[in-house]
């Protein structure tokens, strides 16, 4: 094209030079007679210089057509680059920016709103708004690093700092850049990808925590292969230094050696082969057996075995945790030790008691018969007839004890008890039948509330003695104040019935003694027939029906029990 364009130009240069030289030689024709010459010489000059035009022309062509040829594969590259960069743009989860530094614009690709949620309004065109954006923790410290990189001769900077994203949240970012300079080294143009690193973040910040636990914990921790090693559990990867404090060896010395070597005589070979099968079929496993350290010292462990998968749930690892139990084992076989002796001495005290009030009821019936033949004999010395009244309230007072010691010790002797529906009215008639007496004595005002419970299934016999020892303690330990008052009431509530006795009595000093108000022979007063076995029988007989029973008391104001019973 450029060819046939330079020869149009030569013929046109040579027609139109042609037409010049015959108009000039026609009007040279009318002044003079020899102007051949002049036309013949024009013609040959106008047919050589557009011999020379066309080869000027022609050179010209061949350098535009080079010029051009480059030019057009210039913006080939260019085209092929820029296409390059969108489908890049489109295809990585990266953003993208590109910053020209000599007029501080910067472009982003839609990273910028897929990755941090920024649409174009909100998206600034100068390095401000990327430096604004960054946490006010990192800005400083990566605005220096990068101007500084900017003047340094390499090309490529990366950074990790916290972006500020549209809602106000922050991610970690791994910003990596490449740097075009000029030919004097002066910065151009910068363009970077900005890859969200949170999770990566997150997840080193979660490693690093288990690693600080596992090197801080005082329990021993071993990480071991996947698999059996020679038919032996897996060979050690890893060992906190808790485990090297137990075992004695150091981490480099354990490393690589499988955990046999810990095995000894006294380990339990049923344990270890538990531990082998659980290996084998890849399940968590725990076992408590001896195990030996560096020194061949015994020392026993509680050994557990957790599998770790990887993400593609294969078997990568397994977590061993190991704590020392000795002195729990030891403190475990002093306790059965303990047991079985407090067993044996418990069955030797009840032995004991049995014989004692066996033995001790015979003589003290016939001393009581005995007694009760001098009633009908007048005496008439005083003093003889107060040392028998004493006698005699000592010798009834010993055989209430025994009375009370054999009920305790058939309590604990029969765990199951019968049990019958019992009307409450019943068993309160008896009780102050027995101590119609005591009542007529001291004549307390006594109220009775029965409407809400009329039979419950309880021992009749239990129930009475119970009664009977919290009536009997209301009337001897009234106040010498005021007239004493007991009010006895009975309420149900879902499957329980509870009854409540109340007295305005002496009173306990429960700051005192709440520890010891149901104990075996603890007194509360000086009363010259306070044997101590009262409370104490009484919780005995409560919790054998499987019921529970509490007080409330204060020091000359009076005392409350709250007895529950399960009425099954």
């Amino acid at each position: 094209m450029m060819k046939n364009r330079t020869n149009q130009i030569t013929l046109i240069y040579i027609l139109i030079f042609s037409i010049m030289t015959i108009a000039c030689h026609k009007l040279l024709q009318q002044y003079t007679i020899n102007s051949n010459y002049y036309f013949t010489k024009d013609i040959l000059f106008a047919l050589f210089s557009g011999i020379i035009l066309k080869t000027i022309l022609s050179k010209n062509d061949f350098r535009n057509t080079t010029i051009f040829k480059t030019l057009n594969d210039s913006n080939d590259k260019i085209k092929e680059s820029n296409e390059r960069y969108d489908i890049v743009s489109k295809a990585t989860s990266d953003t993208i920016w590109d910053w020209k530094i000599q007029e501080d614009s910067i472009s982003w690709n839609k990273g910028i709103e897929s990755v941090f949620g920024y649409n174009e309004n909100q998206v600034g065109n100068s390095s401000k708004w990327w430096f604004e954006n960054i946490h006010p923790e990192d800005s400083i410290k990566m605005s220096i690093k990068l101007y500084s990189f900017l003047e340094q001769k390499t090309e490529k900077w990366q950074d990790q700092y916290r972006f500020r994203c549209a809602d106000g949240s922050y991610k970690y970012v791994l910003d990596r850049g490449f740097i075009l300079k000029d030919q004097n080294g002066k910065a151009l143009r910068m363009i970077g990808a900005i890859q969200d690193i949170t999770k990566q973040k997150e997840e080193e910040q979660r490693l690093k925590l288990l690693e600080t636990v596992i090197t801080q914990t005082k329990d021993s921790v071993i990480i071991t292969e996947p698999n059996l090693h020679e038919g032996k559990i897996p060979k050690i990867v890893y060992a906190n230094p808790a485990f090297s404090i137990m075992s004695g060896y150091q981490s480099e010395e354990i490393i690589g050696k499988s955990p046999d070597i810990f095995i000894g005589p006294n380990s339990d070979d049923q344990e270890y082969e538990k531990l082998i099968n659980a290996i084998q079929n890849k399940e968590e496993c725990q076992i408590e057996t001896i195990s030996y350290n560096k020194n061949r010292e015994e020392h026993w462990v509680n050994l557990s075995m957790l599998p770790v998968y990887n993400s593609d749930e294969v078997l990568s690892h397994w977590v061993s945790i190991q704590r020392d139990i000795t002195d729990e084992k030891r403190q475990e076989i002093e306790k059965e030790q303990l047991i079985r002796e407090l067993t044996q001495n418990n069955k030797d005290l009840q032995q004991f008691s049995y014989i004692t009030s066996h033995n001790l009821r015979a003589p003290l019936s016939n001393l009581t018969g005995l007694l009760n033949l001098l009633k009908d004999i007048p005496i008439e010395n005083p003093e003889l007839k107060e040392i028998l009244e004493g006698f005699n309230k000592s010798t009834n007072l010993l055989n209430e004890t025994i009375s009370d010691l054999v009920k305790v010790i058939v309590i604990k002797d029969n765990p199951s008890i019968h049990k019958e529906e019992v009307q409450l009215k019943d068993v309160f008639e008896n009780v102050f039948s027995q101590l119609d007496f005591l009542i007529g004595l001291h004549k307390p005002i006594i109220k009775i509330n029965f409407e809400k419970v009329d039979f419950f299934n309880t021992n009749k016999a239990y129930l009475e003695s119970i009664l009977l020892n919290l009536l009997t303690n209301s009337l001897k330990y009234k106040s010498n104040n005021n007239r004493l008052k007991i009010d006895i009431m009975a309420n149900r509530d879902d499957d329980n019935v509870i009854l409540f006795f109340k007295d305005n009595g002496m009173g306990i000093d429960l700051e005192r003694n709440r520890d010891k108000i149901f104990g075996l022979y603890q007194r509360f007063h000086n009363h010259p027939d306070s044997k101590g076995l009262g409370l104490y029988l009484v919780k005995s007989q409560v919790e054998s029906l499987g019921g529970s029973i509490s007080v409330e008391s204060e020091v000359d104001k009076g005392t409350t029990f709250t007895i529950t019973f399960k009425n099954n």
